[in-house]
């Protein structure tokens, strides 16, 4: 990826980017896996969405975003998040999570289980752990801070963890209820699933980057908007801010 007209780092656009998926989003809980999307929730609260909540990833629901690395500070509890509670709270979909599979296909079926045949795998990973239940109770959003044929794979993934659109995966066209797949944001664009069937679309091109880099680093045919296809937008100083308190020690940067 080209940055050079930036003088940004691309870990800062990919924040503000995942930050959008949140966005106007009201009281709903909000759940990032990983240093990125964990920030990008902190900073929607910080900005956009001020009624988001927000947990301090054991067992507690927080007044504002902890900072990474930064556990001697005191946070301010506004209540309880234990397991009764953060799955009332998703089998009512009222939480919208963005995850970091390591296979996602053309029509998003996720997958966090096995490389290669299940019974024979490559490789053994964390198996399905909350997937199948959390991709048909409430909205779900991905990070993937590579992009890559290995991780958009051709055809479907090995091990379908999370359900999808794929349309011959229902046969009476009946999706689940609750399925609602929104945002994905990688090292080089932002997509959607608005392309036929569901399918994944480019959303927007990070600064430098060009639909056929994109193309030729994912497996299956990528829906094109009309051109032009819009730039990822930079972060603003504000944003860079929040961006630095709410990560002192630059995880950000390692991720």
């Amino acid at each position: 990826m080209n940055m050079s007209n930036s003088s940004h780092p691309l870990s800062e656009l990919m924040i503000t980017a995942c930050a959008e998926a949140w966005r106007d989003a009201g009281e709903i809980m909000v759940t990032g896996i990983g240093p990125i999307p964990r920030i990008a929730a902190g900073l929607a609260k910080h900005t956009f969405s001020p009624a988001i909540q927000i947990t301090d990833g054991e067992a507690w629901y927080t007044s504002e975003p902890l900072p990474l690395g930064q556990s001697h500070q005191q946070p301010v509890y506004e209540g309880p998040a234990n397991y009764d509670r953060v799955f009332s709270t998703l089998w009512s979909g009222k939480r919208h999570a963005m995850v970091t599979p390591v296979q996602i296909d053309r029509y998003g079926q996720a997958n966090i289980s096995v490389i290669g045949d299940h019974k024979k795998p490559r490789t053994a990973m964390l198996g399905v752990r909350g997937f199948p239940g959390n991709s048909i109770c409430h909205p779900n959003s991905f990070f993937f801070p590579k992009h890559n044929k290995r991780v958009f794979v051709e055809g479907e993934v090995d091990f379908v963890c999370m359900a999808g659109y794929n349309p011959d995966r229902y046969p009476r066209g009946q999706m689940p209820k609750g399925l609602d797949l929104r945002l994905i944001v990688t090292e080089l664009c932002v997509l959607d699933f608005g392309g036929t069937h569901h399918s994944i679309r480019i959303r927007s091109l990070h600064p430098g980057v060009t639909f056929d880099e994109v193309q030729d680093n994912t497996g299956f045919p990528v829906t094109c908007p009309s051109a032009p296809i819009p730039t990822t937008c930079m972060p603003t100083p504000e944003q860079l801010a929040i961006i630095s308190q709410l990560d002192p020690e630059e995880k950000r940067k390692r991720s």
